[in-house]
């Protein structure tokens, strides 16, 4: 045996995805990435006497997402050995080589295109047809629903939460123009325009239109609990202390089956693929001789 300490913090940054949209300025804070030094302790590892090598597994490491360098190992370790797997079986089979390639011109490596081919011949699923997709639909209509929306605005009293004299001179403010806006309310775009501390405030504080998941939890909250036209008590978040108003609000509504029907047979034909294809995976894992890593196996067929 070996110990292993594996650094995450590089590959967790490379494997983050950028938003579609440009994040809120008040979006959730992102998830912390400070690199663990846990030391892992490996086995050596074969598969059918084939030996998978604690460099191949360390390497495979970077590009396995785990919340642990334990859990990354075994990832990595489980993925390597899948892989040499259906490698054997496709070299049992006598499965044909035919490289292809995409759109953008990339090329299968051998590996791959074996492995794809296996999978092609050895895995059956049946397509969805048109009551199951409407079946789904029916049965998961939460899911099918466009997203609330919000035209809001809002005054930011700026402070870090860790700076306690700030904060509660940035509570003081926002409570000060909370009493100027009860008396008049008509003040709110003036009062951002001058006291705000967010570059929304030269657009009089207007947040434009907000969806779920856009702000902070704090914020999302008095977001779902103003009547449109009523202003916020004061809300804090880690940005400081809002005065929130909500101009408009727009429900959810159920979108159409015929809207989501591709959305829903794609889904469903991953689904089913995905679950056919472990179940032929663990059929193999089952009759194999696999040394250093404890996996799942089957010692049936397929259920299909």
């Amino acid at each position: 045996m070996v110990t292993l300490v594996i650094d995450h913090a590089a590959r967790r940054a490379d494997a983050a995805h950028p938003h579609e949209h440009a994040p809120h300025e008040h979006a959730p804070q992102p998830r912390d990435t400070t690199p663990s030094r846990e030391r892992v302790v490996m086995s050596a590892v074969s598969v059918n006497g084939v030996s998978i090598s604690r460099k191949a597994i360390a390497a495979e490491v970077q590009n396995t997402p785990a919340r642990t360098p334990a859990e990354g190992w075994f990832a990595a370790a489980r993925a390597l050995v899948v892989r040499e797997l259906l490698l054997q079986e496709a070299q049992r089979l006598a499965i044909p080589l035919d490289p292809q390639g995409d759109a953008d011109g990339r090329r299968e490596t051998h590996e791959e295109a074996l492995i794809r081919a296996l999978l092609a011949q050895e895995v059956r699923t049946p397509v969805a047809d048109e009551d199951t997709l409407r079946r789904f639909y029916d049965n998961n209509r939460r899911r099918f629903m466009s997203a609330p929306l919000w035209q809001a605005e809002h005054i930011l009293c700026a402070a870090r939460r860790d700076d306690a004299a700030a904060f509660a001179a940035a509570r003081a403010k926002a409570e000060a123009l909370a009493a100027a806006l009860t008396a008049a309310p008509e003040r709110f775009a003036d009062l951002a325009r001058t006291q705000s501390d967010c570059p929304s405030a030269a657009v009089g504080g207007s947040l434009g239109q907000i969806t779920p998941g856009d702000t902070t939890l704090e914020f999302e909250a008095a977001l779902r609990s103003l009547e449109p036209g009523v202003i916020s008590a004061p809300v804090e978040t880690r940005y400081g202390v809002h005065l929130i108003r909500v101009n408009r609000y727009v429900e959810g509504r159920p979108v159409p089956f015929e809207a989501v029907r591709k959305e829903i047979a794609a889904y469903l034909a991953d689904h089913v693929s995905r679950s056919a294809e472990a179940q032929y995976i663990a059929l193999l894992v089952g009759r194999a001789d696999i040394k250093g890593i404890a996996l799942d196996g089957a010692d049936s067929p397929l259920v299909q």
